[in-house]
């Protein structure tokens, strides 16, 4: 059984949970691909399946598959991608980015707050194989008009964080 399909119940429960979207993906190049996706409602004008690429640079996935890379990988992969403003939020600066980076290295979590799509908000953690490489990230989204940045934090990182850890525990027990 691959373990996407282990992973899915999981996404299921946390989708059920806090009434939003969830997804998995890994770092493909500059861009993020999806491997697993529970919809909770259509939240983007961009229509998401298993995968989907999205650019890495601004999602909370991609930032967070970012932050498990080495220095010099980082930096490669900043200087290949490109860096336009998706909307007046995006950081496209490569400073200002592994400044993010770095952030999201500290406290294990990413937020994007409308800067991959107006009106989209999200939070990410990674999921870690045995070593505690990050070989995939974890994703909930929601529109920024019914639950903020703020409130995402608050409401649904605890769950966010455990659901990452209990996938990253199943990578654990098949690596």
């Amino acid at each position: 059984m691959p373990f996407w399909n282990l992973a899915e119940p999981i996404m299921e429960a946390l989708s059920q949970q806090v009434h939003e979207s969830c997804s998995i993906s890994v770092l493909e190049g500059t861009e993020i691909v999806y491997v697993l996706r529970v919809p909770a409602r259509k939240i983007m004008t961009i229509n998401l399946s298993i995968g989907s690429r999205l650019p890495a640079y601004c999602s909370s996935m991609g930032r967070v598959l970012l932050a498990g890379l080495p220095d010099d990988e980082l930096e490669r992969v900043l200087r290949n991608t490109d860096l336009r403003a998706r909307t007046s939020r995006t950081v496209t600066d490569i400073d200002a980015l592994k400044a993010v980076v770095a952030d999201i290295r500290t406290r294990g979590w990413a937020l994007n707050d409308q800067e991959l799509e107006e009106g989209l908000v999200s939070l990410a953690a990674p999921i870690r194989n045995r070593a505690g490489h990050t070989i995939a990230a974890l994703n909930i989204s929601g529109q920024a008009n019914r639950t903020s940045a703020a409130e995402m934090l608050e409401r649904f990182l605890p769950s966010l964080l455990e659901a990452a850890d209990k996938i990253s525990g199943l990578v654990g027990l098949r690596t």
